[in-house]
């Protein structure tokens, strides 16, 4: 019975993280001048600090491959080697 209950309790918390990685996705701010301006997959961190400026926190590379985490005000820029791969807008 307690097996069944913990499964339940598990799939019930899997669907819940679910939707709300959907809303969050669904809601997240435009990428332009209206909403959360930030760099597009596929930049390199040369353009993002270009374009962008220095981030206000860099965090070290961690994995293989490497992933490094720029944060700037508003949003956290991730880069696989060089390349942004990620930008999530901080809530």
């Amino acid at each position: 019975m307690a097996l069944v209950l913990a499964s339940a309790i598990t799939a019930t918390a899997s669907a819940q993280a679910d939707v709300l990685l959907l809303d969050a996705i669904s809601t997240a701010p435009a990428n332009s001048e209206s909403g959360v301006l930030r760099p597009r997959s596929g930049a390199s961190m040369t353009q993002v600090q270009e374009k962008f400026g220095p981030p206000t926190t860099v965090m070290d590379a961690v994995g293989e491959p490497p992933i490094t985490r720029w944060v700037y005000p508003g949003y956290t820029v991730y880069f696989e080697y060089q390349n942004v791969i990620n930008v999530v807008v901080h809530r």
